[in-house]
This record gives structure tokens, sequence and C-alpha cells, in this order.
């Protein structure tokens, strides 16, 4: 059992960022029908802000059009090549896939997925942007650190392109890679403010309005994927504390006053959406919805800083007869008002493989991981499950903000001591004791003698709320003797700005830069009066 010692402020490590490599497409509408620009926004060395130019071919189109027959004809896109002029062509060659090499798919749905992937790999990254790459990933090696890969797509007819799937001849998708971390962006943003790494994640699961009637053993099933292993024991392993708050069916009204009650950093959507100009919509309650212009609004003034959307469409673009709105997608509108991190679906996706995703991605999260790493390791783990050529892996579509460097969490303090194994036979004997979260049930074990309750990651229980200390309070066990009888004896001392609120003769009292005695069935609250309610509880006195 690890604990801490020493009550010291936690300490900020300037960690200094993976290097990036930003490109930018666009269509050359002056230069012709079916040219494209290709260009690095942002380099780790000036000599890598290099341009290229180049035309969606006819094949590229052909083979488009077959991946959305293939993987996405059951949703209707609605979006496609062969409804536009400047990048159709009016007789499409046809598809000759090549032979399969030893070790490669050898079915049609595998070659193909494999194929588009050779191909926007070999359209993208030709010439200069090819080297721009090298040069690039070998710096971030130097570093000994991966590469971040941004992708920015300016034309609306190429964003529904699935460029998750790219892939050099012979190597794996490009957001598979652990060396080149991929995500895609947009420069035409707000500005970002100073964001904080936070303690722990401190989650809003708002479940939509939804047919199933059983909305809260979904929303039940969701909340125990997004914190499994994050209860009793799990600091040990590395994790940070997880907390979810259940929202079922909210009003416009409950939503914007949940987010303005507490201090959330991920805000997860699972529900209904539908595509729309305005960032689609939202089927919050039966009688209510949210644009995704609302949504931002409210998101951006609260603090969230990742959005999760479980919910068809929320990374495609509207279309009017066929054609599409420029940065209609959910995700873009997120992104350009000021959302560090969006992460959302280009498609439908199976109940099975959304949990396997969340699963995994929850877990690389409370690994401290970027945003980004987690998202290629989650995709890793689908891939795994449900094999390359199934579309589920090529789903999920990560947005980031140019400014923000993917860091949900802070990375764990060194300064961590283990307790010596030789103590006196008196202190091998504590009783167990705990506190549980009366929201849910969360049940975390104290370690012995001392446990510390703060906000920061030099703590033994995390707490990642604004109006709890980053040192709050430490809960005691002492010895005491008689008759000659030991006993074990709790207290509990307030090291806080604003105190701590503990319930006794009917009522709560606030409690400040004191020590009180601690009985069994205790309700304490740490920080505002809105805080989370904890039972201190002695299992075997």
């Amino acid at each position: 059992m690890k604990i801490n010692l020493l009550a010291q402020p936690a300490l900020t490590k300037a960690l200094k960022p993976m290097p990036s490599l930003n490109l930018a497409i666009d269509r050359l509408r002056r230069a012709g029908t079916n040219n494209f620009a290709i260009w690095v926004v942002r380099a780790p060395e000036t000599s890598g802000h290099v341009f290229h130019d180049c035309v969606w071919t006819p094949n590229l189109t052909q083979v488009w059009q077959e991946w959305q027959q293939f993987f996405a004809g059951h949703s209707n896109l609605d979006i496609s090549p062969a409804n536009d002029e400047t990048i159709s062509t009016k007789n499409p060659l046809p598809i000759e896939l090549p032979q399969p090499a030893t070790g490669q798919p050898t079915n049609y749905a595998g070659r193909l997925m494999q194929y588009f992937g050779n191909c926007l790999w070999l359209w993208v990254f030709d010439g200069a942007i090819l080297n721009s790459l090298e040069h690039s990933r070998g710096i971030a090696s130097g570093q000994e650190k991966s590469l971040r890969l941004r992708l920015e797509i300016r034309d609306p007819y190429l964003v529904s392109v699935p460029w998750e799937i790219m892939q050099r001849p012979g190597q794996a998708a490009i957001s598979l890679s652990q060396n080149v971390i991929f995500s895609r962006t947009t420069s035409d943003v707000e500005r970002l403010p100073a964001l904080r790494n936070d303690a722990g994640l401190n989650i809003l699961l708002v479940l939509g309005a939804d047919e199933n009637l059983q909305l809260e053993a979904e929303a039940e099933l969701l909340k125990r994927t997004l914190t499994q292993g994050s209860t009793s024991g799990s600091s040990s392993r590395g994790y940070a504390p997880c907390i979810v708050t259940k929202l079922i069916q909210p009003t416009r009204e409950e939503l914007v006053a949940a987010l303005e009650t507490r201090s959330y950093n991920v805000f997860f959507y699972a529900g209904h959406g539908l595509r729309g100009p305005d960032g689609g919509i939202l089927r919050l309650h039966p009688e209510g919805t949210l644009n995704g212009i609302e949504l931002a609004q409210v998101l951006t003034r609260t603090g969230i800083k990742l959005a999760v959307f479980n919910s068809c469409w929320g990374a495609q673009p509207f279309a009017v007869n066929h054609q599409p709105i420029a940065y209609s997608s959910l995700a873009e509108v997120l992104i350009r008002h000021g959302v560090p991190a969006v992460l959302g679906m280009r498609d439908e996706i199976a109940d099975r493989e959304s949990l396997s995703f969340i699963q995994a991605f929850s877990e690389a999260l409370r690994s401290r991981r970027a945003i980004d790493e987690a998202v290629a390791e989650a995709r890793q783990k689908l891939l795994s499950l449900y094999k390359f050529n199934q579309p589920g892996w090529t789903l999920p579509v990560l947005y980031l903000h140019p400014d923000f460097e993917g860091q949900l969490l802070r990375s764990l303090d060194e300064s961590i001591t283990e307790l010596p194994t030789s103590l006196p036979e008196s202190r091998r004997s504590f009783p167990t004791a705990s506190l549980r979260l009366l929201s849910d049930g969360t049940r975390q074990v104290l370690p012995t003698p001392i446990t510390r309750i703060g906000r920061t990651t030099d703590n033994n229980i995390i707490i990642p709320d604004l109006s709890v200390s980053r040192q709050h309070a430490q809960i005691i066990c002492r010895d005491s003797f008689t008759n000659t009888k030991l006993e074990h004896l709790y207290y509990l001392r307030d090291d806080s700005t604003g105190g701590t609120l503990i319930y006794q003769s009917g009522a709560w009292q606030r409690i400040h830069h004191e020590e009180v005695p601690l009985m069994s069935g205790m309700q304490l609250k740490f920080g505002s009066s809105r805080s989370d309610t904890w039972e201190f509880m002695i299992e075997n006195p």
C-alpha cells in the first residue's frame, strides 16, 4: 500500500509537448475542377512548411463510392462526390483491387479497406509533403517522442472521407499508430483559454430521449464501463479517479444547470442525433432538443475539455440536395467555438463495439494518456476484437483544437513513499475503514495510519472539484490505550481553504483548520455545500 507521508503542494512539471505536423487540404477552385492543394500549416521546423498540389483522380472517386456502398450503404450518407461535377467523372474506371500478398487480407472487404487506405495515403503523402513527414518523424524520434499528425479538411466534400484508414503500403493504418498520433483539426477556431490539467475524470453522462424504456439500465451500464477499474485499489494500478454523474432525458434547462453547478471536464452524450446546418440536433428530452451551436456555447462557458458523442452523425456534415454544408458537423461546430477536444462517430456503431471502445478509451484516459493517444489505443482494441475488414475501428473521429496538446489529466507525481513493512504488531491490525460516495456507492478503502484527501495527485483520495483544496484534509488513525486495552480511533483534520462539512446533531456543520473525532456512519462534504456526500465507515472495529 502506497501513501503520501508529506503534505506538499503538487508539482507542476513542464513537459515538452510532442512535435506536431499539421496538414491542410483544400480545393484550388481557380486552378481546375479536380485540383487540390495540400500544405503544411505547422511543423517542428520551419523548413517543413511545404506545399503540394494534386488532382483527385477518377479512381479515387470510384473507390470511395465503392467503399460507401460496402461499409456505409446502410446509413444513407447522402453525400457523394458523384453529385458534384467538380469532383466526379462521367465514366468512372472499374476498380481493380491488387492481389493480396502473403499475410494480407484475402476477402474482398479487407482488400477494399486496405486499397482505399493505400490510395488516400499516396494521394496525401507525395513529394514535398512526404519529405516533411519523414523529417518531422526523425525530429520526434530524436526527442524519443511520437509525432502528432493533425489533418485539416477545408473542402466539405472530403470531410466524409474516412481519412482514419490511410495507410502506407505495408504498414498499419495511420490512426492505429502509436508513433504517429493522428487526429483531425481546424484552424478557423475561437481562441483557447488557459486550461488546467485535472487530477481525475469528472464526467457528466447524458442520455437523450430514446424509445428504449431501459434508459436507467443503459445509463448504469455506461457508467460501469466508464469507471471500470476506478474504484477501490485502482490507485495502486496508476489509474486516476473517475466520477460519473448521470442525467437521463434532461430538459435544456436541466442540462445547463447541471453543467453550471459542478466542475466537469468531460461531457458524454448517448442518444439520438440528427444532422443539421448548425451542428446537428441532439434529442435531449421527448419535448426538447438542442442544436450544436447552443451546446457549444454552454460547453465552452462551463470549461468542458472533452465532448464525446455516442450517437450517429457526430462527425458528418449536413447536406442539402447532396451538397454538403461547410463546417456543419457537430464536431466541427464545437471545435470552432472553442471546445478543446471532440470525439464523434462518422456513422452508426453497434452497441458492443461502442462499449468496447468506451471501456478502452476511458481506461487509457485514466492512465493519464493524452486524448489522441487514448483514441488510438481504443481503436486498436476495436480492431483486435472485430477485425480489420469491419468498419467499427474506423468510426470514431477525433477533432482537437490546434492549440490543445490533448492532455486531460496531469501526470503522476513521483513523491510517493512506501510504508516500512517492519511495523509493530499494533500497526498491522488497524480496522478496515473507508469512505463511500452516497451518490453511486463508490467505495474508497483508507490506507493507514494517514489518508490524505484533496484535488491533486499527491493525495490518496483525489476529488476533482475546484471547491476542494489541493491538500484538503487528512483522516488519521491513532492508537489509544484504555485500561491496558488497545483501541484505534479515527480523526478528521481539515487543512483546506474553505473548510469541510460534517453532518452531526441533525445539521451540517463546517469545520476549518481543526481536528474532530470520526464515528462510523458520519457524513462528510469536502469543499462546497453542493459537493458530493461521503460516508465514513469502520467495517471491522
